[in-house]
């Protein structure tokens, strides 16, 4: 492991925590007039990032991006290669990205008002969803979701709050999730254990420093590494210390691995109950039962999958390091349960989790796979 130190002489500095609710700028390569940052609340008040790309054309169908936890918007709009915003664009759509309360563009997964993925699921999408629509009228709404991004829109289209989509790319896990069991055991066992020291997992062994309660973690993340750089060790090797892998490695550009830090934030432990919760149940379950400010979302998803009203298209890398076959898993369950849903599943060969959409090649290996289901519902 390679560790950066400070002279010994000096101290290491105080790592900076933001408070502000304001959004990290994005980083791309469009004309910045195209790039409409739209203000956004959610339901509840908390503020949230909607950011629409102007395509020019007024009649496009629009898809709404949604990204995993500790992720943003970034990871669809890579500058450094052909990104999905891109091909999007190329291909007639309208995309629109939704920054809900889990991105690191954000301050909530280190500060600020604690949250449960019910609140993503009652408040962030539907208010998002609902603005869109309000903007584009009529025409046809497609969501592309990633990972905590469309396990938490599972809980709203089975809670009948975002009804009417013209179709749905899950990537990663959707209704059934499917951890390996060692990732299951380091959640929980580290979850228990480190709950009284530290509140979060960070990503950038720079901000902490060497002499920080989160050295440990970063040490225990490197062993057996083949990459020397901490960020790349806790997310690749370890995924916030799970033990869990989340790409192939040599899937990502130079210029991504440099990134990664700004690309995926520090990992919230005190979410680590209601994850644990849905894990155990193999479906998505609602955490808050007893506030009738949450009745609106179904005690269990799977169970209330018979409402879902849109194609959904089940996307995983065959070689997914998180959540190993929980697509597949979850294609055969509604299957079984629901056969009038149209579900249907693709398995990417060769790819893991994140790099689906980091990928420097995802445009020629990933993207296609989204481009021909929206065709096909457009």
């Amino acid at each position: 492991m390679i560790l950066r130190t400070t002279n010994s002489r000096t101290r290491p500095a105080i790592r900076k925590v933001r408070t502000t609710a304001a959004l990290r700028p994005l980083r791309h390569r469009l004309d910045p007039a195209t790039v409409e940052e739209i203000p956004f609340r959610a339901g509840d008040g908390v503020r949230l990032g909607l950011t629409r790309i102007d395509s020019g054309e007024p009649d496009r169908p629009a898809v709404l991006l949604l990204h995993g936890h500790t992720a943003s918007a970034d990871m669809f709009l890579l500058p450094e290669t052909r990104n999905l915003v891109d091909v999007l664009l190329d291909d007639g759509y309208e995309p629109w990205l939704l920054d809900w309360r889990g991105s690191c563009r954000l301050p909530y997964n280190e500060t600020g008002q604690r949250y449960t993925y019910d609140d993503v699921a009652l408040y962030d999408i539907p208010e998002a969803v609902s603005h869109i629509r309000q903007r584009i009228g009529d025409r046809p709404l497609f969501v592309v979701a990633h990972c905590i991004g469309s396990l938490t829109l599972s809980l709203s289209m089975t809670a009948g709050l975002v009804p009417g989509l013209a179709g749905v790319v899950s990537q990663g896990v959707f209704l059934t999730p499917k951890l390996a069991g060692r990732t299951s055991l380091r959640m929980s066992v580290a979850g228990e254990l480190l709950k009284s020291r530290i509140d979060h997992i960070p990503v950038d062994f720079r901000t902490v420093g060497f002499w920080s309660k989160y050295t440990p973690l970063f040490a225990l993340a490197s062993r057996k590494a083949s990459c020397p750089d901490p960020t790349c060790q806790i997310l690749h090797n370890s995924a916030w210390g799970t033990g869990a892998s989340l790409f192939v490695h040599e899937h990502l550009s130079e210029a991504t691995h440099h990134r990664l830090a700004e690309l995926l934030g520090p990992a919230p432990l005190w979410i680590l109950p209601h994850l644990r919760r849905i894990e155990l149940a193999r479906t998505v379950v609602r955490w808050h039962d007893g506030d009738h400010r949450y009745r609106a979302l179904p005690p269990n998803a799977l169970d209330a999958a018979a409402r879902i009203d849109t194609p959904v298209l089940l996307l995983a890398g065959s070689e997914n390091g998180l959540w190993l076959d929980s697509q597949k898993l979850c294609h055969d369950v509604l299957a079984r349960r629901q056969p009038q849903l149209d579900v249907t599943y693709t398995e990417i060969p060769g790819y893991g989790h994140l790099d689906t959409f980091l990928g420097r090649g995802a445009a020629l290996d990933v993207f296609g796979h989204i481009l021909d289901f929206l065709g096909e519902e457009r």
